[in-house]
């Protein structure tokens, strides 16, 4: 499981001064995946993951097998909007630190989204102000990818898996499932946006009843 650039153990080495977009930044997990000799996997990503995996999906779709969305960001609500807009002007202004604890409440709101949001303060502390400020940057390339990403979904076999809670990325993830064939969609009840923290249980299941189904109609 690779930590992305500036996340956990990772870090930006002096030479990455280039803009970061979805290609350079996804190309690193494949390099993952060639120092390990993986010729292709079944992709998992959460929340912002899942764009760097559907990138993949569509620059290199040998190396794809499956994939698993959760929290799928598939479209920008007007709240979503609305968060892009001030964390791109106040990210100079306010600390990068209460700008993510003011995200994760507004994107997963409520007691049963406690966890999900300590596990994002938790992890937003390793973010030096630069990287997040990097990352911020990406969103404009995001909304520009985002309304082919929902006209194609791919040709390879997708799961949405999404919180019942999720009112930010739910609605769009489920007009989507409807829409394209090779895309399904888990709702797990009780559960927002890291629905794979909040439910655990549920979310493995689903998941590897996935991937049984995708092994089942590779052996027919």
């Amino acid at each position: 499981m690779p930590d992305l650039r500036g996340h956990g153990r990772s870090v930006v080495h002096d030479k990455i001064k280039e803009k970061y977009t979805l290609a350079s930044v996804s190309s690193e997990i494949l390099d993952v995946l060639d120092h390990l000799k993986i010729e292709s996997a079944h992709f998992v990503g959460i929340s912002l993951g899942t764009l760097l995996i559907r990138e993949i999906l569509d620059d290199h779709p040998n190396r794809v097998r499956t994939l698993v969305m959760a929290g799928a960001i598939t479209n920008f609500t007007l709240w979503a909007r609305f968060l892009i807009a001030a964390g791109n002007s106040l990210k100079y202004v306010i600390p990068f630190k209460a700008l993510y604890a003011t995200f994760a409440w507004i994107i997963m709101p409520g007691k049963r989204a406690s966890e999900a949001r300590i596990l994002f303060r938790r992890e937003a502390r390793q973010v030096s102000p630069p990287e997040f400020r990097r990352w911020l940057r990406l969103t404009a390339e995001i909304k520009n990818k985002l309304p082919y990403w929902r006209r194609s979904g791919g040709t390879r076999p997708v799961l949405y898996a999404m919180g019942g809670h999720d009112y930010m990325f739910l609605p769009s993830a489920k007009l989507l499932a409807d829409v394209h064939e090779n895309v399904s969609l888990l709702v797990i009840s009780e559960s927002g946006h890291v629905c794979n923290v909040e439910r655990p249980d549920d979310f493995n299941q689903g998941t590897f009843s996935f991937f049984e189904r995708y092994r089942e109609r590779e052996t027919v």
